[in-house]
């Protein structure tokens, strides 16, 4: 038998399932740099920039809660989670409020995106849609991405290069080159946050038989891809720079914490040792996007 879990209810969706430090830094980010060139460009729109930023949030934080859910409905005795496991245990969760909650996240991002429609037009909530179906696919349905190895891309692509894009597009009706291109980094760095994640959690995975990278491949093949999206990065702002300004130059500040944070990656294994890291990255990515979105809307 399992001791009693010491939290409250509140402490177990803020703790283990809302997980703030996550969510939030990979909504915010894209927010800030798209809404600091549209600055820039003089299109900035607070309410559609707003909308965009709670919809991204509300669908990032549907897909974290489809991953638990389908983790506990797979996995009754999850060792990974077994807070979780000892909630649902000592009635402080339940399946259906899971569910629930799901559907509110989906369900609250699509009416965001309906509203938006009146601003930018229908193509929104296909986009609202797509993106809802990527984080419902990560972890459920016939061919759950995340256990085939192949969420690194969808990340890459739907947290950077799409969520900047279409926060800029609300704004402005219009997607300039720029407006990709700045995605590119913080898809890179967003997908850092997964990749550690991954190499925290094979064992666990390799047990589930979820095929991440670092399971079919190897630690050192995820560390490997986490240097090279980290160099991405802090080239990036180089290439950004002749666009933009030397403000594009800014996020290179925190290139001595992203070097930390790469040292510890390499050198802790344990799936203790690199809980703290996920975190650390989830600032660091936040800290590079403000510091780009000051750079852009400074020059």
């Amino acid at each position: 038998m399992h001791d009693a879990l010491p939290w409250t209810r509140r402490d177990v969706w803020l703790r283990k399932l809302v997980y703030p430090a996550h969510t939030i830094p990979t909504a915010a980010a894209p927010a800030l740099v798209a809404s600091a060139l549209a600055a820039r460009d003089g299109v900035f729109q607070p309410l559609p920039a707003s909308l965009a930023f709670f919809a991204g949030w509300l669908i990032q934080l549907g897909g974290v809660l489809v991953d638990n859910y389908e983790n506990l409905v797979q996995q009754p005795e999850d060792r990974e989670h077994p807070e979780l496991v000892q909630a649902l245990n000592q009635g402080l969760l339940t399946l259906g409020e899971l569910k629930a909650a799901i559907y509110a996240c989906y369900g609250f991002a699509l009416a965001a995106g309906l509203a938006l429609t009146a601003i930018a037009g229908g193509g929104v909530v296909l986009i609202g849609l797509a993106s809802i179906a990527a984080s419902w696919a990560y972890s459920a349905g016939p061919f759950p991405i995340g256990r085939r190895g192949l969420a690194d891309p969808l990340f890459f692509i739907f947290f950077g290069v799409i969520s900047v894009a279409g926060v800029y597009y609300v704004q402005a009706g219009t997607l300039p080159v720029t407006a990709i291109v700045l995605g590119v980094p913080l898809g890179a760095l967003t997908t850092n946050i997964l990749i550690i994640d991954d190499i925290r959690d094979r064992a666990f995975d390799a047990l589930k038989g979820k095929l991440s990278v670092a399971v079919r491949f190897g630690p050192q093949w995820s560390r490997a891809e986490f240097a090279g999206l980290l160099a991405i990065a802090y080239l990036a702002p180089f290439w950004l720079s002749r666009e933009l300004g030397f403000g594009a130059l800014l996020p290179l500040i925190t290139a001595p914490y992203a070097l930390l944070i790469a040292r510890e990656v390499f050198k802790r294994d344990s799936y203790e040792a690199l809980v703290p890291m996920t975190p650390l990255a989830g600032r660091l990515l936040l800290g590079y996007s403000a510091l780009l979105a000051a750079g852009i809307a400074l020059t």
